[in-house]
């Protein structure tokens, strides 16, 4: 199952600067998913990280890996619509975070997640980023459910 930018606008309630992810391009509802975020120089984060040598910020790798993770964790699941203003999808917990080598402008990301449990109210996942087939940054992650009072 493959995902252009739109089908991804309509699952994240995220958009610019926050939408990290720009194509999905592999998806197993409820197990894995690979996606793409390409990076370029006209980030926002770039004005000031850093101006003579931009790297992205290790944080929004891992905020990409998150919103990754969230396209493919309830897709077969009618009852939770994360663009719903209703649910919330958080993130919770990093653990092991590597950065290997900086993305830098020009990049594209290679998200590949994996879910280690999903459940409705928790989440984890093993979480890798890649560049060029080489790991730029890996995490395990995990994810919160919660319904909205409004």
């Amino acid at each position: 199952m493959e995902l252009d930018i739109q089908q991804i606008m309509e699952r994240l309630p995220h958009r610019y600067p926050m939408l990290l992810v720009d194509r999905v391009i592999e998806m197993e509802p409820g197990k894995s998913i690979v996606a793409l975020k390409n990076v370029s120089m006209n980030e926002p984060f770039f004005t000031g990280h850093f101006p003579h040598h931009p790297v992205m910020p290790g944080v929004l790798i891992v905020e990409a890996m998150a919103q990754a993770a969230a396209l493919f964790s309830f897709e077969d699941d009618s009852e939770i619509d994360p663009a719903s203003q209703k649910i919330a999808y958080y993130l919770v917990g990093v653990d092991g975070a590597r950065f290997r080598k900086p993305v830098v402008p020009g990049d594209q990301l290679r998200l590949e997640i994996v879910a280690d449990r999903i459940s409705r109210a928790l989440c984890k996942y093993s979480a890798k980023a890649l560049v060029d087939g080489q790991v730029v940054a890996e995490a395990k992650l995990m994810c919160a459910i919660r319904v909205l009072d409004k």
